[in-house]
């Protein structure tokens, strides 16, 4: 299950993407009929001719690169396991419900579809929204088959693995730092998911307490991953730092911004960068455009000397096997972090 994109570099087709995306509930967090006007009116006629040069920029002969890779990985992974696996997006094509007929049909007696959502951290805005989608697509269309849900798998061992191992090649050239950016969410997006009402963004180092708040916190999700895959790599704590991209609007959103520390990076001495974005399973318009295109401007811009951007896992072998992994476990009972806290979705009766 990945995010998706617009089925066209077409400003009609970009369009009715961005008007499904931001008019998730859970994406633009408003009352709907301010959602309706701030979307329909103000973002997207706004946004979306200026999207669809940026899709043109990435756009490759198979179509766009987050559905080409993430396809990719289904093949990848397909040739390792004998169930049948499918892609489905959240917004635009293939759809939820043309991944659970797809299964159907290969295979008539399905009695249990697992879903990994290719988001490793939990935030209302990309994996809940996901995970819930996923569920209503179930609830609404009848199927008679159990669904079981990945739950985030922002400090599971093998993501962790993986995930190094795909940064590690590009440690051999000089650099002066690695930054990990993250996508950003509203600071509004943590309070509504502190189940503590009292903790996220409002203890002083609060991602560093112990606290149930951190079952659904993205803030410290995100610091667990940049702190334990530094740690596989060996990275000292001058050697790495963390950013947030992709704010929209003017709320306050989580800190520190990536297009602002790349601009202040070469006055602080960080002449030669690497980037990696592991809110992103694969590459995509806030990657391969936002980070490697546009990132790299304002760095060279202010002062930077080198800038690469690490692609994202897409379909390396240690992910690919870290997946089937996944699957074996848990079809064969394991209490494997990743899969103990699975959602379960009882047969329809």
């Amino acid at each position: 299950m990945n995010l998706g994109s617009p089925d066209s570099t077409q400003v009609k087709d970009v369009r009715k993407y961005l008007m499904e995306f931001l008019m998730d509930a859970r994406v633009i967090d408003f009352t709907y009929s301010f959602r309706s006007f701030l979307v329909g009116a103000v973002i997207v006629p706004f946004r979306a001719p200026k999207s669809a040069e940026a899709y043109k920029s990435i756009w490759t002969k198979e179509g766009s690169p987050l559905i080409v890779l993430t396809k990719q990985l289904q093949q990848a992974l397909q040739t390792e396991l004998t169930e049948p696996v499918e892609v489905a997006m959240r917004y635009g094509n293939p759809t939820m419900q043309y991944a659970y007929d797809k299964l159907l049909e290969r295979e008539p007696d399905l009695d249990e579809v697992i879903a990994i959502p290719m988001y490793p951290h939990y935030a209302m805005s990309s994996y809940e929204t996901a995970v819930e989608h996923a569920k209503e697509v179930h609830k609404k269309k009848g199927y008679n088959f159990k669904l079981t849900i990945i739950k985030p798998y922002y400090n599971e061992e093998n993501y962790l693995s993986a995930l190094a191992e795909s940064i590690k090649p590009y440690l051999d050239q000089e650099y002066d730092q690695v930054l990990f950016s993250y996508h950003g969410v509203p600071e509004r997006h943590i309070h509504k998911g502190d189940i503590t009402g009292k903790h996220c963004l409002k203890q002083y180092a609060c991602c560093e307490l112990p606290s149930s708040a951190h079952n659904r916190c993205y803030r410290h999700h995100c610091f667990t991953t940049t702190k334990l895959v530094a740690e596989k790599l060996g990275l000292p704590k001058e050697k790495y730092n963390y950013s947030f991209q992709s704010r929209l609007g003017k709320d306050e959103w989580l800190k520190p911004y990536t297009a602002g520390r790349l601009a202040q990076l070469p006055n602080e001495g960080i002449k030669k960068l690497l980037v990696v974005c592991p809110a992103f399973i694969s590459d995509c318009l806030e990657t391969l455009e936002e980070i490697a295109v546009e990132g790299k401007e304002t760095f060279i811009h202010a002062g930077g000397e080198s800038f690469n951007m690490i692609p994202c896992l897409n379909t390396h072998p240690a992910w690919v096997k870290t997946l089937k992994m996944w699957v074996n476990d848990y079809a064969a009972g394991s209490t494997n972090m990743v899969l103990e806290e699975v959602l379960h979705l009882q047969k329809s009766s």
